[in-house]
């Protein structure tokens, strides 16, 4: 688990100061794994940014706030201490109001304040910026949800099985296919020869226990509950009899021979 670096909230301020327009930044820790979920559940990306946050345990976060309400979210990129990912957060709005509009993603900087800050507003603001635009016209445009025919409710879950080995996983075809991404982004495995999704034990105890309560909170989002549950235990066979020895039938005697 990669420990939270010190020099986050200098970056951000020093980063905040360097972009075009006025800027300015916030930084806050996460004393528990599920406080960094506040911020995140807005991330604007379907990138690396999201694999990132929801694959380690992030120990603080630091936000970047511009005009016209624009907000970047910054924060380490782990096991590479000379980088940051920096991601746009969405602005509140339906989610029909996203529908068609291309996500702005985020991007990967050194930790150089200068360079960081030449590569945001080259590459990640002006795509922010039409993004935003397309949201904010479509508030206009379409105030209210389509309408449509109300679907039939499905209830969906997904049940992961600890077995006696000490494996984790869910068959694959029990798997909804709008799932698999999100077990395949928090570690879990495809084993052909199992046709399933397995977790590693190499992970341990931590390590399982946070990538399963992501995959429940993302899940959780797309209407699809998780459910855990213990293989039941295998009865074992039956003792064998005990072996009992056959006595060997005697060979015939041979007949005698005749006096000649």
């Amino acid at each position: 688990m990669p420990s939270a670096r010190a020099d986050l909230s200098l970056f951000a301020s020093a980063l905040a100061a360097r972009l075009p327009g006025q800027w300015t930044s916030t930084y806050r820790q996460h004393p528990t794994y599920p406080d960094q979920f506040g911020t995140i559940d807005r991330l604007w990306d379907r990138g690396h940014v999201e694999y990132i946050v929801h694959q380690y345990v992030l120990g603080h976060e630091a936000v970047l706030h511009g005009r016209d309400g624009q907000h970047l979210y910054v924060t380490d990129r782990p096991l590479r201490p000379g980088q940051f990912v920096v991601a746009p957060l969405s602005p509140d709005a339906e989610p029909h109001h996203f529908v068609g509009v291309e996500e702005p993603n985020g991007i990967v900087v050194p930790n150089n304040p200068v360079r960081a800050a030449a590569r945001i507003a080259r590459r990640l603001l002006p795509r922010y910026e039409l993004a935003l635009h397309a949201v904010r016209r479509s508030l206009f445009d379409r105030p209210e949800p389509p309408h449509r025919r109300a679907a039939p409710q499905v209830d969906q879950t997904v049940t992961l099985t600890w077995y006696e080995d000490g494996a984790l996983g869910t068959p694959y075809k029990d798997v909804p296919e709008e799932a698999r991404e999100a077990l395949y982004v928090h570690g879990f495995q495809y084993v052909p020869r199992q046709a399933a999704f397995l977790l590693p034990a190499s992970y341990g105890e931590a390590g399982r226990a946070v990538r399963i309560q992501a995959v429940a909170l993302r899940l959780a989002t797309a209407g699809i509950g998780v459910n855990l549950r213990h293989a039941k235990p295998t009865a074992p066979l039956p003792p064998r009899p005990p072996a009992v020895a056959r006595p060997v039938p005697a060979l015939p005697a041979a007949p005698a021979a005749r006096a000649r």
